[in-house]
């Protein structure tokens, strides 16, 4: 199949008269990185890979073992539908970073997940996911004013992106990927434009091209897109829900007709009470940067607390209600992460968790559908409900110590994540910032 699907790939590039392939891949922070190659070199990248150096990458190599490989995975070729398409058109493909010996590179974040699918798969499981991703519209990068006034599902001369998401939503369809729902979002200038539920491998690379598609479309109407998770002080932060289930031989693992809860199954259960037992763990993943942690107040509706339940939007898992007759559409929906994490990382520790829960066979606590935010803490406390990390070096206190975390990402990510992000938040707490100056200075 494999060597078919080179084939396609080459008929194909020649059929589309396609000059130029770019190949795409991600440091371990989710940064996307490029390189261009001339359709020549097309057959001899599929082959052999392309190689550069792995030490200007974050997170990957040292200077002394700089040589990658980058292989392109032929599933994944198709044209950028912003190029030129009538000579010389533009394509695309995510690659594997490899080492000189083809063996797979154990810092490339899309390995991670791919390893991590494979424990499921021996289990008998596929994992399918499907985030909503949120974002700001802005004037500009420097300018962080919104171009409208709406609120949450608008349809009125308010919200002035409909043209933009749009767009968005056609290129990405034209790229292959499907789309649910496009709207307005609660805050000022926010959106949100979700993608179609799909295997999880193939969700990381779809996540990682609409962050992509969504700022080129804006840059293209002179607006700066940004899933900066919280831009505005006193606004709703930008999340990434994400929506996730298990499928054994063509049925969805986490239904049960007859299920205790919300027709969720013994394996929806476990899988969640191993969501909220590593949730605290893995948060530095879901949620890598200073800013994440100014999303995660309570007041907002994202997440703070460890709980779940089924309509309750306080919570951290939520179970969306179920639709008679579509057991298929039974899954869980994990609320923490937001749309500026490293998919391929999230996805593989979500599904880490999932699974140990699974393994494990651990018991949920009772779903709380009561609003967390408005409880005492020892209310809370009776209730067995943890806080989840208040800051950065919280969430990477608590993942330092997680065996599970180690294990999912390997010792390569995890210590090159740690120690890039532990400098992050050194620098960020050597800041003196403008809520400093204004408070401070006039009175001391």
């Amino acid at each position: 199949m494999v060597s078919e699907d080179k084939e396609y790939v080459l008929r194909r590039a020649k059929e589309l008269d396609v000059k130029f392939i770019r190949l795409w891949f991600t440091d371990i922070l989710g940064m996307l990185k490029s390189f261009a190659i001339t359709v020549e070199e097309l057959e001899k990248a599929l082959n052999e890979g392309m190689g550069f150096d792995g030490s200007s990458i974050e997170g990957f190599v040292r200077i002394d073992e700089s040589d990658m490989l980058a292989l392109p995975d032929p599933s994944t070729f198709v044209l950028l539908p912003w190029r030129p398409k009538e000579r010389h058109t533009v394509a695309r493909m995510f690659c594997d970073i490899v080492k000189p010996d083809l063996t797979p590179f154990e810092g490339d974040p899309r390995y991670v997940l791919k390893r991590v699918l494979k424990q499921a798969a021996e289990l008998g499981y596929n994992y399918y996911v499907g985030p909503e991703l949120e974002f700001f519209y802005f004037k500009s990068a420097e300018d962080a004013t919104p171009l409208d006034n709406g609120g949450y599902f608008d349809l009125t001369p308010m919200d002035v992106a409909t043209d933009l998401r749009r767009e968005t939503v056609l290129a990405l369809e034209e790229m292959g990927i499907g789309v649910e729902y496009s709207h307005h979002e609660a805050a000022a200038s926010q959106h949100e434009i979700d993608l179609r539920y799909t295997d999880a491998l193939t969700m990381a690379d779809n996540a990682m091209t609409y962050r992509l598609v969504v700022k080129q479309v804006a840059m293209s109407q002179n607006v700066y897109a940004t899933f900066m998770p919280k831009p505005i002080t006193g606004m709703n932060g930008s999340g990434m829900h994400v929506n996730q289930s298990l499928f054994k031989g063509g049925e969805n693992a986490f239904y049960d007709a007859n299920g205790r809860y919300y027709h969720l199954s013994d394996t929806g259960l476990s899988f969640i009470a191993g969501l909220l037992k590593h949730a605290p763990a893995i948060t530095a993943i879901t949620n890598q940067w200073v800013n994440s942690y100014k999303r995660l107040v309570p007041g907002y509706e994202a997440p703070v607390y460890v709980s779940w339940a089924l309509k309750n939007r306080s919570d951290l898992v939520r179970v969306p209600e179920y639709k008679p007759n579509k057991a298929e559409s039974t899954r869980i929906e994990y609320r923490v992460p937001d749309p500026a994490c490293n998919p391929y990382l999230a996805f593989a520790v979500m599904l880490a968790a999932g699974l140990d829960g699974i393994k494990n066979k651990l018991e949920p606590p009772s779903p709380i559908e009561a609003n967390v935010f408005e409880m005492s803490d020892a209310d809370r406390a009776a209730h067995g409900i943890a806080t989840l990390p208040g800051s950065l070096k919280e969430a990477l206190d608590v993942m330092e110590q997680s065996d599970l975390v180690r294990s999912t990402l390997g010792d390569h990510v995890f210590k090159s994540f740690i120690k890039n992000k532990r400098l992050e938040w050194a620098t960020y707490s050597a800041q003196v910032t403008d809520y400093e100056l204004k408070r401070y200075l006039p009175v001391l």
